[in-house]
């Protein structure tokens, strides 16, 4: 696999946690080694690994959790740190996200997400965007 393929593997691992509503790999994808963010829609940041992990625990065991579905990703990598931009389709409705990763050996671990509305919507769906994991 290239970095890339490494990198946009993180980010479905990201959302099939998500969709599984799988707090423990949620938990081992974020990094332990490097200071984490996460803003969620509509929401402020959260700087600390440990609620981050709490407010995902929440959000996936809410019965009305939406199902989100990763489209048209792209990842840039700079050194140690990757980023994927991508749209979440909820409901017919888009958001933008930003996934940054930090390789830790041989792993991308996440250290920040951000996802709020947009505009845009994502380009064509190609078949690996089609996929379960989604």
């Amino acid at each position: 696999m290239t970095d890339t393929e490494t990198i946009l593997f993180a980010n479905d691992v990201f959302y099939r946690a998500f969709d599984d509503q799988d707090p423990k790999s949620m938990d081992r994808l974020w990094s332990q080694k490097f200071s984490v963010c996460c803003v969620h829609p509509g929401w402020g940041p959260i700087y600390v690994r440990k609620e981050i992990i709490k407010s995902w625990v929440a959000i996936m065991t809410n019965p009305e959790a939406p199902k989100i579905r990763c489209l048209d990703a792209k990842a840039e990598i700079y050194g140690d740190i990757g980023v994927v931009i991508c749209f979440e389709e909820l409901s017919n409705n888009f958001l933008i996200a930003t996934n940054i990763f930090h390789c830790e050996g041989s792993l991308w671990k996440m250290i920040h997400h951000q996802a709020g509305p947009t505009s845009a919507s994502p380009r064509v769906v190609s078949t690996r965007e089609n996929s379960p994991i989604h």
